[in-house]
């Protein structure tokens, strides 16, 4: 989630609803300023008992920070706590049970994200072994309850944790036991932005069964295998799903600030404190009447931080979000983003994309995202099949995607080896989940905690 820094840059107030609206045409980019940002999760565990760390225990997640700065990150301070740190590759930040999060910066090319992966985690497994920690890439903690889990303290988690079992029976659980694997990628028009999220919202339950990882809860297969996306089917209806309204004519900037602005709020941020306004409306905030800070009207940041309190498959900011994968390995966290930007950014790919899925009706997209947690790619595909199917057809539209895009690295290799992962998982029809349900049934025998020796970074 978003780390909010005190920036000292103009910060104009809302006036009218038009600006709004200007703040996703400012994300216009020309294609050749196209950028890739790729954000990836992690679960931080003690190797001695496999324990979370608390933030403030000898050797826990301050200690973590603290260390990292080593390498050049900035420190963030909030309430005299260090919750992030800011540097050349992005930013680190802390989740609401620890889970340590990069966004890495906007970047050329899939080579540079790569390597961007491989330095943090270079880092974190440096100061790992120094302070007895593990980093664990999956979806979900595999075998850890919610009172197990320790909280950050961050000021907006504490106002999301006492909202959240107020609209929906998980939303804890996507809180402290959940890790993802985003990709933040550009649009040069209104119209580009508009096909590039309707593609992406239509694939994105085929992103969630390639990169399903998350089918144990306390210790024991969840019947899922990718609990972490049925866990948003349950969080707060008012700010998840797959936005049918994306997929009418006439979509645009307009038309999901309309979105933004029905999504309850959670909070305001003041003189570097979070003040709670959970289920409060920015449509009031808009007219000076918001109750927790009557006659003050909201400035620009405001804006930008509400538009990160929405959780749809696909987000809009001044870039579009790609949200529907788990947590993974280091492979994964590659491949996410090559996926993506060979459909979205790969010239002739995007149109191709489009055609395969255009004919699919709301309720077909909608039973496909609902049907992929638990069946992965055995899902049934509109118009009959399994998502299977169609899943080879996919990654060779982002592979020639890519192949167009021609951004070589520098011993001349293409971007498309970063899709080997997600052919793999094609050619043998099995999900992460299903790999990891066959070594727990099988050589593990049933003991989850040879997932710690074997799915670490």
């Amino acid at each position: 989630m978003s780390t909010r820094e005190e920036t000292g840059k103009v910060d104009p107030i809302i006036e009218d609803r038009a600006q709004l609206i200007e703040l996703f045409a400012s994300g216009e980019k020309p294609r050749e300023r196209w950028r890739i940002g790729t954000e990836h999760e992690k679960f931080v565990y003690r190797t001695a008992d496999h324990r979370a760390p608390s933030y403030d225990e000898p050797g826990g997640i301050r200690d973590l920070l603290d260390r990292l700065t080593r390498y050049g990150w900035r420190p963030v301070i909030e309430g005299g706590n260090v919750i992030a740190l800011s540097g050349a590759d992005g930013t680190i930040s802390l989740e609401p049970a620890g889970q340590l999060e990069l966004s890495g910066a906007p970047l050329e090319n899939l080579h540079q994200t790569c390597a961007e992966t491989g330095r943090h985690l270079e880092q974190v497994k440096a100061v790992g072994d120094e302070l007895g920690l593990g980093f664990l890439g999956l979806g979900m903690w595999p075998d850890k309850t919610r009172a197990e889990l320790p909280i950050m303290p961050k000021g907006r988690y504490a106002i999301m944790l006492n909202h959240m079992p107020k609209v929906g029976s998980l939303g804890l659980d996507m809180m402290l036991r959940t890790c993802t694997i985003q990709v933040n990628l550009d649009y040069a028009s209104e119209a580009d932005m508009a096909k590039k999220f309707r593609v992406g919202l239509a694939l994105q339950p085929l992103a969630t069964a390639l990169f399903a990882n998350s089918p144990f809860t306390e210790g024991k297969p969840n019947g899922f295998q990718s609990f972490r996306s049925h866990i948003w089917s349950d969080t707060d209806g008012a700010r998840t799903g797959m936005l049918p309204f994306v997929f009418e004519d006439g979509f645009g900037y307009e038309r999901y600030a309309d979105y933004a602005l029905d999504v309850p709020m959670y909070f305001v941020f003041r003189d570097g404190r979070y003040i709670d306004a959970a289920g409060l409306s920015f449509r009031d905030f808009l007219k000076g009447e918001l109750s927790v800070l009557p006659g003050e009207k909201p400035r620009m940041s405001d804006w930008a931080d509400h538009l990160s309190t929405a959780f749809p498959e696909v987000r809009l900011k001044t870039f579009l979000e790609m949200r529907g994968a788990d947590g993974g390995r280091w492979s994964k966290i590659c491949a996410l983003p090559a996926l993506w930007v060979g459909l979205l950014y790969g010239g002739p790919a995007l149109d191709a994309a489009w055609d395969l899925v255009k004919g699919w009706s709301m309720e077909e997209r909608e039973a496909l995202r609902n049907d992929v947690p638990r069946l992965g790619l055995d899902a049934p595909l509109p118009g009959g099949g399994k998502l299977l199917d169609i899943a080879g057809e996919v990654l060779s539209i982002a592979a020639s995607g890519l192949r167009h895009r021609a951004e070589l690295s520098g011993s001349g290799d293409s971007e498309v080896g970063f899709l080997e992962p997600l052919q793999e998982t094609v050619r043998t029809g099995k999900t992460p989940a299903q790999r990891l349900l066959d070594l727990y049934h099988g050589s593990w025998a049933g003991d989850l905690t040879r997932i710690y020796d074997e799915f670490s970074f």
